[in-house]
C-alpha cells in the first residue's frame, strides 16, 4: 500500500498520525495488529538423566532380647547374674528405680518363689516381698514349715521376681519389658535348680508360662522348665480380696504335699 502513494500522500498520512500523538516509531516495521500470531514451536524437551535408586539403609540398634539372652548365658552363678542384671542397659525402668532387686533366701533351697516386680519398700530396701504383701508371705510360708531365712534347705525358700526394677507407680510391667527379662529369669532358675515353684500373680504366670488369668490358673499344677510349677494369687491380691486366702491356702497345702512325695 505505501509502495503506491506518492511524496505528498505521504507526507500527509506522517502529519495525520503526528496529530494523533503518534511522534515516535518504535519499530523499523508496521504491526499489523490484526493478524492472528503463529504458534511458537514446542520447545524440545531435555533428556532426562536416568534415575537412580538410593537405598536407605536405616541403623538397627542391638536387639534387646538377644543381648539378654547371650548376658544370661555367660553368668555362671547367682553372683555373676545379678552383675550382668546390673550391667544391662536396655531396660529403662532401671533409671528410674533406687536399687536392683535381685533376690532373697536360701540359694539351695527347694522351693523357689517368683513374683512379679518390686514395689516402694522392695525397692527401697533392695530385696523382693519386704512390705505388707511380703509379710503375708512369709505367714503363709511359714504355715507349711518354710521360711526364706531356713538354712536347712528341705525348709529353705529363695525368693526373686520377674523384673528386678520397680516400675513407675507400680504398673504392670509392659510385654517388651518382661520380654527383656525372660532371659534372666529362666537362668535364675536353671542355677537354683528348685523341686518346686511358685508363681505368684498374672506377671510370672505370663513371663514362664505364657498365659494369664490367675483366678483360672491358680490351684493347678503346671511345668517350666521341667519344674512342677503352681500359680497362687499374689499377696498383694490376698490383702485386698481376704476372702482368697482359703484358696491359696489350699494351693499351700498342695506345695507341701508335692515337696513331701
Amino acid at each position: 500500500m505505501l509502495e503506491s502513494m506518492d511524496h505528498w500522500q505521504l507526507r500527509a498520512a506522517l502529519e495525520w498520525q503526528a496529530e494523533l500523538g503518534a511522534d515516535e516509531a518504535c519499530l523499523e516495521a508496521p504491526v499489523n495488529r490484526y493478524e492472528m500470531p503463529a504458534k511458537p514451536a514446542a520447545a524440545a524437551k531435555p533428556a532426562q538423566a536416568p534415575q537412580q535408586v538410593v537405598h536407605l539403609h536405616e541403623e538397627v540398634g542391638p536387639d534387646p532380647v538377644a543381648e539378654a539372652k547371650s548376658a544370661a548365658a555367660r553368668a555362671p552363678d547367682l553372683a555373676a547374674l545379678e552383675v550382668a542384671l546390673a550391667a544391662f542397659e536396655h531396660c529403662e525402668l532401671k533409671l528410674g528405680a533406687r536399687n536392683l532387686v535381685f533376690s532373697d533366701g536360701n540359694a539351695a533351697a527347694r522351693l523357689m518363689v517368683i513374683g512379679e516386680a518390686p514395689g516402694r519398700d522392695e525397692d527401697r530396701a533392695g530385696k523382693p516381698f519386704v512390705g505388707a504383701a511380703g509379710q503375708l508371705l512369709d505367714k503363709m510360708l511359714g504355715a507349711i514349715d518354710m521360711a526364706r531365712d531356713a538354712t536347712d534347705a528341705q525348709q529353705a525358700v529363695y525368693i526373686t521376681n520377674i523384673l528386678p526394677w520397680r516400675p513407675p507407680q507400680n504398673r504392670d510391667p509392659l510385654p517388651e519389658e518382661i520380654d527383656m527379662m525372660r532371659p534372666f529369669i529362666q537362668r535364675h532358675i536353671e542355677l537354683i535348680a528348685p523341686d518346686v515353684i511358685i508363681l505368684m500373680g498374672n506377671i510370672a504366670c505370663d513371663a514362664l508360662l505364657g498365659k494369664r488369668g490367675i483366678t483360672r490358673l491358680r490351684g493347678t499344677w503346671a511345668q517350666a522348665h521341667d519344674i512342677p510349677v503352681m500359680p497362687m494369687f499374689h499377696p498383694a491380691y490376698l490383702l485386698r480380696t481376704p476372702a482368697a486366702k482359703r484358696e491359696a491356702w489350699h494351693d499351700l497345702l498342695e506345695i507341701q504335699a508335692k515337696l513331701r512325695s
